[in-house]
């Protein structure tokens, strides 16, 4: 099984590129109770979430740094509350300038379903594990978006299950699409931006909603 990959530096209005758009925060636990109030009164739908989340990189990465080039990661992550849920690799390749999109993230996006062993998966790609985390928190619905809010969880080593976060943990919030869009006359990119920043605004005053480009 081959992941369709995005093509690196296409125009905007090239349809076989694929994108996620994104916006990204953090806060204190203290906090949770009046942005979790805030979000939920501006989402369609809520639920749980418990993500294992395993980051693969190319086997000659160091190679590739050395060189002065940025290997591109392998990422794969299933939701452990959903019995049926299966593996998905996915890909981000570098963010579109700050310059042509100053207000979100737009990074193109490949994304692919796959059962069975996902480390030969990898392995069979060129890649090797580098390291893993869980997520646990909340996942709201809201149109063509997903707002994920989140503690990570360390792993134990030796039994590869997750470590309880500490209760002073940052929570982590991630705005974004929900699937890979395109960009096209009848539905430019700037719609989705335009779709995250309004969540952003809706959080105005309560939680920093921002940028990056990591």
């Amino acid at each position: 099984m081959a992941m369709r990959q995005a093509s690196r530096g296409g125009k905007p209005s090239e349809s076989n590129t694929t994108y996620e758009i994104a916006l990204f925060g953090e806060f204190f636990s203290k906090d949770l109770p009046a942005i979790m109030n805030r979000i939920t009164l501006h989402s369609e739908s809520a639920h749980q979430m418990h993500t294992r989340e395993i980051v693969f990189e190319p086997f000659d990465a160091h190679v590739q740094r050395e060189k002065g080039v940025d290997p591109i990661l392998l990422r794969a992550r299933k939701e452990l509350l959903e019995p049926d849920a299966k593996w998905v690799f996915y890909s981000y390749l570098k963010p579109e300038s700050v310059r042509v999109h100053p207000d979100a993230t737009v990074r193109p996006w490949a994304t692919v379903q796959v059962q069975g062993d996902i480390l030969s998966f990898a392995s069979t790609l060129g890649y090797v594990r580098r390291s893993q985390i869980y997520k646990r928190g909340y996942v709201f619905r809201r149109g063509a978006l997903v707002i994920q809010m989140f503690q990570q969880e360390k792993v134990d080593e030796k039994t590869e299950k997750p470590i309880p976060a500490h209760q002073d943990t940052l929570w982590e919030v991630e705005v974004k699409t929900a699937t890979p869009v395109t960009s096209s006359k009848d539905k430019p990119l700037s719609q989705y931006v335009d779709s995250v920043l309004e969540v952003q605004l809706l959080m105005k005053g309560l939680l920093d909603l921002r940028r990056k480009d990591a």
